[in-house]
């Protein structure tokens, strides 16, 4: 969770040599979200759209920082008993309360 996407991608591009592959609005979630892939892995900046967005709020309480953690799934409907809803990239995502993981916000993500 970043407050400001294009300051913490110079960040990313020059100390770390990551480069971003795009970014995109999810208005849904109320976020630009930029992705930086990392070998098998891939560090994904949310910036709030809104100030009522997740990631505003989660900024005001806790400060700039991760928000949560995502793991790659074969079905995100297979996973949860709720319905997923749609992310960045086109995927399906789902959510699983930090009180239900010992104090983590776990994202399951499906990509086609």
């Amino acid at each position: 969770a970043v407050k400001d996407l294009e300051e913490s991608l110079k960040f990313y591009e020059a100390a770390l040599g990551l480069k971003a592959v795009g970014t995109e609005v999810v208005a849904e979630q109320k976020v630009r979200v930029a992705f930086l892939p990392t070998g098998d892995s891939e560090i994904e900046l949310l910036e709030a759209t809104s100030e009522d967005s997740p990631i505003a709020k989660f900024i005001e309480k806790n400060g700039e920082g991760v928000q949560h953690i995502a793991y790659r799934v074969e079905s995100v409907k297979a996973a949860i008993d709720e319905k997923p809803r749609y992310g960045a990239g086109g995927a399906k995502i789902a959510f699983c309360h930090p009180k239900s993981t010992g104090g983590v916000l776990i994202e399951l993500c499906q990509r086609n």
